[in-house]
Order: structure tokens, then C-alpha cells, then sequence
């Protein structure tokens, strides 16, 4: 049985998909850009500052999933320049002090909006 997981503190999606189903006790969350939830609009910045937006966004989420990033067991994260892959790492690090989840990062050639990272996101239930 799978429950579709929406929250209006995250960006609203912006295709044929969910931000997140619940099936069992596997929470899945689609890749998260750094749309600001409250104008949907890209926020402008550095890597630094659009990561802090998506981990803001995935929050949301988890929350209202009734998780929280401990939960979080798997990330991919999708770098529109591989050259930000440090940058970005110093932000995401922030949110996974301990026991980080296991984790897969590529450069691709463009991401949606013209955002410069996307994360998505597998949280167990406990």
C-alpha cells in the first residue's frame, strides 16, 4: 500500500510525480531543487546557499512524513558542476553529523530550472 507524503513547506512538485510516498515503512522523496517553498521560485545563489535550501525542503518533507534526517538511509545527490561537489558537501554534511546515510553524487549536464543541485532521498520508518 503506498500514501503519497505532501506538505506545503516544501515546493510543490512541478511534473507528474510526488514529493514523497510513504510504502510500507520506506519513505521515497523525489529529487528536491532549491525552490523556495513560499514564492516557488529558484532561489539565486552559490551552492552553498541553494543546498541549504533543498536540505530545508527535505526536511519539510521528512517532517510531515513523521521522520527526521536520522531516518534517512540513501541520498543521491545530482551536481550541475562537479567543481561544487565540496562546497556542497560542507552543507549537507551539517544536517548528517552522525551515522551518514549511504550516498551516490554525479555532475550532470543540466538540472531542472537551472538549479546547480538536486537531492532526493530513502528514509526507513522506525
Amino acid at each position: 500500500m503506498k500514501k503519497v507524503v505532501t506538505t506545503p513547506n516544501a515546493p510543490q512538485a512541478i511534473g507528474p510525480y510526488s514529493q514523497a510516498v510513504v510504502a510500507g515503512n520506506m519513505i521515497y522523496i523525489s529529487g528536491q531543487v532549491p525552490i523556495n517553498p513560499e514564492t516557488g521560485k529558484l532561489i539565486e545563489g552559490d551552492i552553498k546557499s541553494q543546498t541549504e535550501q533543498v536540505m530545508k525542503n527535505l526536511d519539510a518533507i521528512l517532517s510531515e512524513a513523521g521522520c527526521t534526517f536520522k531516518n534517512v538511509v540513501k541520498t543521491t545527490c545530482l551536481l550541475s558542476d562537479i567543481a561544487n561537489f565540496k562546497a556542497m558537501n560542507e552543507v549537507y554534511g551539517q544536517y548528517f553529523p552522525k551515522n551518514p546515510p549511504a550516498r551516490a553524487a554525479f555532475a550532470v549536464k543540466d538540472l531542472p530550472l537551472g538549479a546547480l543541485v538536486e537531492i532526493e532521498a530513502v528514509a526507513v520508518k522506525k
